[in-house]
């Protein structure tokens, strides 16, 4: 079966690659095309694609599902239909050599950039946000003129296969395919010789990825993760930090490529923290067992490896604080549901202190000053995100100077990812390229560089064209 599927992938490759070559680049009328199709597909499946992620998770807060997986990716294609013409221009530059300067326009030189599509973009997309990681991409992606094949994480099943009726009635092949399979039909399709490949997801798969696009030297854009850092500075509303952490904490459960992994708090602050995000829980979810605005963890696999860091940090003596408001007992459900969990004084040999957690678990250190905290992070591989709390100008403005990360937030979580006007990657571990709005028209576009030369011999003019040793032996009898 496997087999079928690979050849079927490369046959839809070369399909689109020389559908693309045949037809030429797309008109701004099909790019804008392609785009309403899509927002018109998500519209019309909006209700299929909210029961799937429900099918798939075991229980998805369903207003999240629409907020993230429908409204954001929906926002995401009209910003790129509002400025694709903007976008499209070519982008004029001055002419300048050497010898001449910027005189040679005055001559009648001309140089400008004309973005091209690369062809077919390949999107290996994750399980976490099935449907937005998909969409936000290609908005850039037939923005920027190319086709498309997708290959949808195989632990969300049931939205892979609803994507991949979605596609059929809305794209031809030749435009748009989607991919179902094991990771086998994965490794097939990352090592395909696209024009561009993007994947999302985490940095051990990455590298394998990377290996299998090298072997056809396929540009890549990489959306991975990290350990994202909360840095809370002296002058901060604890209550304030609570309720925005935890509510970007508990968001999909934690499951979130972009989620606040650690706490740097003031040992100060540390009890009151801890107390505010009780209140904030606790009028959040009443209840959690039962409670349909708590998402589950994916499955007993990522469940018991949350577990497992829990465990592991209370047997090497960490203080674990599970917010559980009504008592509920955990032994024994249906849906791999974790409760809001705090970890006081982790240490460095806990394995939550080394791996992404991609959990409602929040590890908390403890810090006597703002740069014991820089350092902590400098001393790490550089997140995805980082996010300062304070009102002091000047210790943020030291945190955005002396860290390094994707993207920042300042004085919340998250929200970066959310503005089309700011490019969305990571750097490093947590990354490479980026996208969103103009930014990704660009990362699926190739700029390609045009010189027109005017009617004048420059080069001649410029002292460039042989004989040379007349020229010489002339300046220096000059001299």
């Amino acid at each position: 079966m496997n087999e079928t599927v690979i050849t079927e992938m490369k046959r839809v490759l070369d399909l689109q690659k020389h559908s693309q070559i045949k037809e030429g680049p797309p008109s701004l009328e099909l790019r804008l095309d392609r785009i309403d199709r899509c927002i018109a597909m998500v519209k019309k499946y909006e209700k299929k694609i909210i029961k799937s992620l429900q099918e798939d998770f075991g229980n998805r807060d369903p207003i999240m599902s629409v907020m993230t997986e429908v409204e954001s990716s929906v926002g995401s294609l009209k910003h790129a239909k509002k400025h694709i013409k903007r976008w499209t221009r070519s982008d004029k530059r001055a002419p300048e050599v050497p010898g001449l300067g910027s005189l040679i326009s005055l001559l009648g030189a001309k140089a400008w950039i004309e973005y091209q599509p690369k062809g077919t973009v390949g999107v290996i997309s994750p399980w976490n946000f099935p449907v937005n990681l998909i969409l936000m991409p290609l908005a850039g992606i037939f923005a920027a003129g190319n086709r498309t094949m997708i290959k949808p994480s195989e632990m969300t099943s049931s939205i892979s296969s609803l994507l991949e009726e979605m596609f059929k009635e809305f794209y031809d092949e030749a435009e748009a395919a989607v991919f179902t399979g094991d990771p086998e039909i994965g490794a097939a399709f990352s090592s395909l010789p696209f024009d561009h490949l993007i994947f999302t997801g985490g940095t051990e798969i990455a590298k394998h990825v990377m290996r299998a696009a090298s072997d056809n030297l396929v540009p890549l854009t990489l959306e991975l993760g990290g350990k994202s850092p909360v840095i809370v500075g002296e002058s901060a509303d604890v209550s304030k930090v609570a309720r925005r952490v935890m509510v970007g904490k508990t968001m999909n459960a934690g499951q979130i490529c972009l989620a606040p992994d650690y706490a740097l708090i003031p040992k100060n602050k540390i009890d009151s923290f801890v107390e505010e995000s009780k209140k904030v829980i606790s009028s959040m979810f009443p209840s959690i067992k039962d409670n349909e605005d708590y998402t589950s963890i994916i499955n007993q696999k990522h469940y018991e490896r949350i577990q497992s860091y829990i465990d592991d940090a209370e047997s090497k003596g960490a203080e674990v604080i599970e917010i559980n408001p009504s008592e509920e007992d955990f032994g024994q459900q249906e849906h791999h549901k974790i409760p809001p969990t705090l970890i006081l004084n982790p240490t460095e040999d806990m394995k939550i202190m080394q791996e992404e957690i991609f959990g409602p678990v929040l590890p908390i250190k403890s810090s006597d000053e703002l740069q014991e905290s820089i350092d902590y992070v400098n001393s790490k591989e550089r997140p995805l995100g980082l996010y300062y709390f304070g009102e002091d100008k000047k210790e943020q403005d030291h945190v955005l100077k002396t860290t390094v990360s994707g993207g920042v937030t300042l004085n919340d979580v998250i929200w970066h990812v959310g503005q089309e006007n700011l490019p969305f990657g990571g750097i490093g571990p947590s990354g490479m390229g980026s996208y969103h709005g103009e930014e990704g028209f660009k990362e699926f576009s190739h700029a390609k560089s045009i010189y027109k030369q005017p009617n004048l011999d420059l080069m001649k003019l410029a002292g460039f064209v042989p004989p040379y040793k007349k020229k010489a032996e002339k300046t220096s009898s000059t001299s």
